[in-house]
């Protein structure tokens, strides 16, 4: 689906991949990043979120934390990060980008706690409960420093994903603030909930959840409370197209990810200001009956959109045509995506070693993928920066020059 978006808004980008790794330049099962692009998607959402006073931190984990994007997200005016597990909050650490938000989705290791207080400092931490509270607030008193914490609240009617479930009552959000403030080394800072909006396939459009009324309520409660200087973090589908909605809401504090490299939803119909800066990059293994198999590892398909034909750009040479184009059967995700599996019957005739390109609205961190950073793409001067792992560790791939 992303396919289409990248071909038309992005053609430099898809040429410029193919070639690099017809050069021997990239490897296959790699998520390819245009740097230059990715800087320029910064650049446009931070002023953005400045027009509404926002906070901004930036997701990594779609594109594998990878260093090279941390580093065009910072150039584009971005110095902070929203890291999904600690495993995420290292890497972005180690690229120079700065934790802002840390404990949100995935809630902080007892053991990695003081690690996390000492060495990450993050301006934010979130918490679900009186416990996970005590352990921040404790590993920061060690460090010396006071914690901000920001309480995770559900109340009846709001939307987690299964296995997300977690938090402190909306309803008792007065007294979870007093019972963080008593804690040694922590303060009460504010809120967050996920997912505070959602892309709805049937009416085409990203609409607010039941969260973030949540949110809203509970921070009207909290002045009411007498309390002031409330942070209200509300992530979830987030672009510059809906910042409006989030400040309208209350927001302080958003989180792009997908939003960076322009594959949210809203990306996929609608020509926003962020313009597409990720592919996946494969190649052609072999050939069987009228398939062409092409390496897997990284055939990961978000399921935001219901079922529908995936099509790869499959080429001996740089190309964004049509005639290039063939349909792809992706394995389900209960089985190993070792490979993908090309329609060779139609105008795009796969052979061995041929490559393969797709447009997904990846998750790149829950894959065996490489993430691959190429600046230059803007000036006709494709140049590969880095090539690593899914944990923002380079790689010592054959043929790195």
């Amino acid at each position: 689906m992303f396919l289409d978006v990248l071909r038309r808004r992005n053609p430099a980008f898809v040429e410029a991949a193919i070639k690099l790794h017809r050069e021997g330049r990239i490897p296959a099962n790699a998520y390819v990043l245009d740097l230059d692009a990715v800087e320029e998607n910064a650049r446009l959402f931070k002023a953005e979120a400045g027009r509404h006073g926002m906070k901004v931190f930036a997701m990594t984990k779609q594109v594998g934390r990878n260093s090279a994007f941390c580093r065009a997200v910072m150039r584009g005016g971005i110095d902070r990060a929203v890291a999904v597990d600690m495993a995420c909050a290292v890497a972005c650490d180690r690229a120079g980008l700065k934790v802002g938000h840390l404990g949100h989705l995935v809630q902080v290791p007892r053991d990695e706690a003081e690690m996390a207080a000492s060495r990450l400092r993050p301006d934010y931490w979130t918490v679900f409960s009186e416990e996970k509270a005590r352990e921040a607030g404790a590993a920061a008193s060690k460090a010396g420093r006071k914690q901000a914490l920001l309480a995770r609240i559900h109340t009846e009617g709001d939307t987690f994903y299964r296995g997300h479930e977690g938090g402190f009552r909306a309803e008792d959000i007065a007294a979870v603030a007093d019972m963080i403030d008593r804690l040694d080394g922590a303060r009460f800072a504010g809120l967050t909930s996920f997912p505070a909006l959602l892309y709805d396939n049937e009416k085409k459009t990203v609409l607010p959840t039941h969260n973030l009324s949540t949110l809203a309520k509970a921070a009207e409660a909290l002045v009411k409370a007498g309390r002031s200087d409330i942070e209200v973090n509300a992530p979830g589908t987030t672009s510059s197209a809906v910042l409006d909605t989030l400040a309208d809401a209350g927001a302080t504090q958003c989180e792009p990810g997908n939003g960076l490299h322009g594959t949210t939803p809203l990306h996929a119909i609608e020509d926003l200001p962020e313009r597409p800066a990720v592919l996946y990059l494969t190649e052609v293994s072999h050939l069987h009956a009228d398939r062409a198999y092409c390496f897997g590892g990284g055939l990961y398909i978000d399921p935001v959109f219901p079922d529908y034909d995936v099509k790869a750009i499959v080429a001996d040479a740089p190309t964004t045509s049509e005639r290039a184009l063939a349909s792809v059967e992706i394995p389900p995700p209960s089985a190993i995506d070792y490979y993908g599996m090309i329609d060779a019957t139609g105008p795009a005739k796969p052979k061995a070693g041929d490559t393969v390109v797709f447009g997904f609205r990846g998750q790149a961190f829950v894959t065996r993928a490489f993430t691959v950073g190429v600046s230059g793409i803007s000036r006709g001067d494709p140049k590969v920066e880095t090539i690593e792992n899914i944990f923002g560790q380079p790689e010592d791939w054959p043929n790195l020059r």
